[in-house]
């Protein structure tokens, strides 16, 4: 009750609602996939393929846990609850900590997998199988599945386990790409196990068990009013960044951003995936995915190989400032000395992008070609994008935690969304003209030509910025005012 009262009385209630319908739409259309799925693998495994179903799935289940960690990892949030006005209530700690764990039992990510594996079972059963271990097998497989539910609790809120079990991943994975080691092996024995011998179930059932009362225990330890209050006493370090007095007000302002960028938590991640952003032109550059291996999705990789600073920081520009915004607000600052120091950190964040991708003159000059044609576009046009969206993102940010680096729901609403666009399908959209009309090379020259112009006419743009950010100041100020 206390939820639903805080959702229909937000400011953001609209954009929420809105929300909430995209995600029910999304949700309903990989149910019916899954669904779908789940139906037919069986056939497609034993007749097209001539493999053994139940084999050959026990084989990837190491693949299909990792994949549904990493996008829980990624996108599932962690149990929030307001709980200060609940602690001076005669409400139990475990029943408050039982109600955040509850909610996520009944999480689409948990419930997803039902759409796949129960019509799999159901064919497993129809095709003779025996029943007891076809429903052993199903057990544990949803064994694992929350026990994924539970690891991702505690990963989101251990940094080092996080990027511990990412280095494991990637590591795993390039071994089994460059045929070094094949995980899938010895994997294969506990998951097939699961079927061919019945106690191993034991086992998935066992690490559930320890996984909720780790997750459980720790969160109860967690429930006091002033958890997260006290902060540690490290060695305190002066850092003047005098060299920056020279940019005048925009000087000053960088060496805000700097200081911030490097004492908080979640500024902290946004660097950090901006960095694994360098990366995610492998996918598209090393022709190991068909669908990706064609000169429109390579433009498409390259605004991201250059952008991920752009999108993970920029996106949230002024709400990085939104816990003293409202006494900014009070000084006499001309916005366009602040929205110029925003627009310089993300172009020096793109150099410094375009340069440490070097490495994929490794693929070609064409492709480095073409990153560096996307890192002029980023500078010219997407950097001016995001400033302009962040007028409309009203999301205050919580600078001691890490928690929703990637975005957060009301960061969504309709007039962000459509400056979203022209981010990645106007370059696209460029490219392939040029290149319809002449040839490759031609679609690289419109794309950064674009961005050129971008570039020359930044003054008129950042007034038109200015413009915007004005009109919007008190809707964000009051937007900053609400928790939660």
């Amino acid at each position: 009750m206390l939820e639903w009262k805080a959702f229909t009385r937000s400011a953001s209630f609209g954009t929420n609602l809105v929300l909430k319908i995209f995600m029910i739409l999304g949700a309903i259309y990989f149910s019916v996939m899954f669904l779908i799925l789940g139906a037919a693998v069986f056939y497609i495994l034993k007749d097209e393929l001539k493999l053994d179903p139940i084999q050959t799935v026990s084989k990837y289940l190491i693949y299909y846990c990792i994949i549904d960690l990493i996008i829980r990892l990624l996108l599932q949030k962690i149990p929030v609850l307001n709980i200060r006005p609940l602690l001076v209530l005669p409400i139990k700690k475990p029943t408050i900590v039982n109600f955040s764990l509850g909610k996520t039992y009944l999480s689409f990510f948990n419930l997803l997998h039902l759409f796949f594996f129960m019509p799999f079972t159901v064919v497993l059963l129809i095709e003779g199988y025996d029943v007891a271990s076809v429903l052993i097998w199903h057990f544990s497989v949803f064994c694992l599945i929350f026990s994924n539910n539970f690891i991702g609790i505690l990963l989101n809120n251990k940094d080092n386990l996080f990027f511990i079990f990412i280095g494991l991943v990637v590591a795993f994975a390039a071994c089994q790409y460059y045929n070094v080691f094949d995980v899938t092996v010895y994997t294969a024995v506990f998951y097939q196990g699961l079927f061919d011998t019945k106690w191993v179930f034991l086992i998935p059932v066992g690490l559930l068990i320890g996984l909720f009362y780790i997750t459980f225990h720790y969160f109860k330890s967690e429930l006091y009013l002033d958890a997260g209050l006290a902060s540690k006493h490290e060695i305190a370090k002066t850092e003047n960044l005098t060299w920056l007095n020279q940019f005048g007000t925009v000087g000053t302002f960088l060496k805000n951003d700097i200081k911030l960028i490097k004492r908080n938590k979640r500024s902290k991640t946004t660097v950090i995936m901006s960095v694994l952003f360098l990366f995610y032109g492998m996918l598209f550059f090393s022709s190991g995915i068909e669908a990706y291996d064609n000169p429109f999705m390579h433009m498409f990789a390259g605004i991201f190989v250059t952008g991920g600073f752009l999108f993970t920081f920029g996106q949230f520009v002024p709400s990085w400032d939104s816990s003293y915004y409202p006494l900014m607000m009070t000084q006499n600052i001309p916005y366009k000395g602040y929205l110029s120091s925003k627009w310089w950190l993300v172009v020096i964040a793109t150099v410094i992008s375009s340069l440490l991708s070097a490495f994929y003159l490794y693929f070609g000059w064409e492709v480095y070609l073409t990153i560096l044609v996307g890192a002029v576009y980023n500078i010219g046009v997407n950097s001016h994008l995001v400033l302009l969206g962040g007028a409309y993102t009203k999301t205050p940010v919580d600078l001691t935690s890490s928690k929703g680096a990637f975005g957060d729901k009301k960061a969504f609403n309709v007039k962000t969304m459509l400056i979203s666009l022209p981010k990645l399908l106007l370059p696209m959209l460029l490219y392939g003209l040029g290149t319809a009309l002449f040839n490759a090379t031609t679609g690289l020259a419109f794309v950064a030509v674009a961005g050129v112009l971008g570039f020359v006419l930044r003054n008129k743009v950042f007034s038109l910025i200015e413009k915007v950010y004005k009109t919007e100041k008190y809707a964000t100020l009051d937007a900053y005012k609400q928790k939660g």
